[in-house]
């Protein structure tokens, strides 16, 4: 995940640690995602986060006008982040933390197992054949 070096990793961690509130992970996602703080890739880091921040916390930004090039510009509503929706929004935290620091390790080659094989692929297919005929 390429919030690992962004701006959002502290928060992150601090919420996990119950440092911070939720609404101050809401606010700093929002805003790495919408305002794209953090570089390349930022975006797609934080996704899983804002689906559930989008589904607990609908119309987290607000669309406003400005003279800047695009016209609009993102603003952040003040709202409290439901309470029910913390779990969840813990859980994404703790997978985008640990899926930062596991970064290199998905592009490696993956290991081989003892049992991947073409016995063990054979072992599996006369097991399946047996069970869907009981």
């Amino acid at each position: 995940m390429s919030s690992a070096s962004s701006p959002v990793r502290p928060v992150l961690e601090d919420y996990v640690a119950g440092r911070l509130r939720a609404e101050r992970v809401v606010e700093a996602v929002a805003a790495a995602y919408y305002g794209g703080e953090g570089g390349r890739g930022t975006r797609d880091g934080l996704k899983a986060l804002m689906e559930i921040i989008e589904r607990a916390h609908p119309g987290i930004v607000e669309l406003a006008g400005t003279n800047d090039k695009p016209g609009f510009g993102v603003r952040l509503a003040e709202r409290p982040f439901p309470k029910e929706f913390e779990p969840a929004l813990r859980a994404a935290v703790e997978v985008a933390l640990a899926g930062a620091a596991s970064v290199g390790a998905q592009h490696a080659a993956p290991l081989r197992t003892p049992n991947s094989g073409f016995v063990a692929r054979l072992v599996v297919a006369i097991r399946r054949l047996f069970s869907a005929s009981a």
